[in-house]
């Protein structure tokens, strides 16, 4: 690892960030499984996303616990189920693509930071069949479908958001398959199809336009780049966005939440928007607690916290994430502000980021 940690002079410091992370690691179970919060269930998109942010504030064993931990737990199928209850059992059967293929931008991060090979060793055949169960789901026209039921049932519809958290993580899992000598043509295939629905044809998507996520995130993984992305945040950001506040869930409740807010700035750091990312990183710092916690979200005008009591550890490790990013520290730092430094570029997209 660089040994360098994120810190944002004036706004968050190194110390403070591994203050967060020491909560992390205080809510790890001994099985590695990191659950939302005390005595709370565990889906794995989030359980990986904190594994990464262990990993940048300098807690890479409880990293691999979190890694390892999927790893024997994975189904034969590839999948993971959508929740586990703090016991370890099974909360939730559904089988979620995007859930499911966030494994291999987790393994990626670690390999970035870390350049473990042994680790990448172990690594590459449970991401090999968690993306080839991802694109079982994916149909003719290019998209991914949400998911399938525990009884293999596939659900009838994909969704905007999903598919684009998918199309990130197929091209870091392209990138372990490269660094290891491996050809995909499948995938190399998928991602350019899935990349080419999502910014051509936004009918082929289940309609979620209230939702923040469904805004930003073809910008935060990359698929739509430059002019086009400046122009896509800056469209909905008076539905968005509440000044001196941070990101809404949701365009119509006053509902404010951080871990959106976080991913919202990494997708204006990836169109070269420095100003706001750093504006928006700034306000989610109102939100923080001394002991490394960060509240869930938050309404307005009553500043009542929700869901009630939360402080949810994901929460923690969206911030550490766009503290790397907004710091560029880690060698792991660009991997969802710079794709194309890290990634290989995908046909027909734009990068400038002038």
């Amino acid at each position: 690892m660089s040994g360098v940690l994120p810190e944002i002079p004036g706004v968050l410091s190194a110390e403070e960030v591994i203050t967060s992370a020491k909560h992390l690691t205080r809510l790890q179970t001994p099985t590695g499984m990191i659950p939302w919060f005390p005595g709370g269930h565990c889906d794995p998109w989030n359980h990986v996303e904190t594994a990464m942010a262990l990993d940048v504030a300098g807690f890479p064993a409880e990293a691999l616990a979190a890694y390892r931990w999927l790893a024997n737990i994975q189904l034969p199928n590839g999948a993971w189920h959508n929740y586990y209850a703090a016991d370890g059992s099974v909360e939730e059967a559904k089988l979620d693509t995007n859930v499911v293929a966030y494994l291999a931008t987790g393994v990626w991060h670690h390999w970035l930071l870390t350049k473990d090979s042994g680790f990448v060793d172990a690594m590459w055949p449970v991401v090999e069949r968690a993306v080839e169960f991802v694109l079982d789901l994916q149909t003719a026209r290019g998209e991914i479908l949400w998911a399938r039921h525990a009884d293999g049932t596939p659900w009838s519809f994909a969704l905007l958001t999903g598919s684009s958290s998918i199309c990130h993580s197929l091209r870091c899992a392209i990138a372990l398959a490269d660094h290891l000598g491996h050809e995909r043509p499948r995938w190399d295939r998928a991602v350019t199809s899935l990349a080419n629905v999502i910014r051509t044809e936004p009918d082929a998507f289940a309609p979620k336009h209230r939702w923040a996520m469904d805004w930003y995130y073809p910008v935060l993984t990359g698929v739509v780049t430059g002019e086009e992305g400046r122009a896509r945040l800056a469209a909905r950001r008076p539905a968005f966005v509440i000044e001196g506040r941070g990101v809404r869930c949701v365009s119509d409740r006053p509902w404010v939440t951080v871990a959106e807010t976080c991913e919202c700035l990494l997708a204006h750091l990836a169109v070269g928007d420095r100003a706001t990312a750093e504006t928006l990183f700034a306000w989610v710092q109102q939100y923080r607690e001394a002991d490394g916690r960060y509240w869930t979200g938050t309404v307005y005008p009553q500043e009542v916290h929700f869901p009630g009591g939360e402080q949810s550890t994901y929460t923690a490790a969206s911030v550490v994430l766009a503290a790397d990013g907004v710091a560029g520290s880690s060698p792991a730092s660009a991997l969802f502000v710079d794709h194309e430094s890290l990634l290989a570029p995908l046909p027909g997209l734009a990068t400038d980021r002038e």
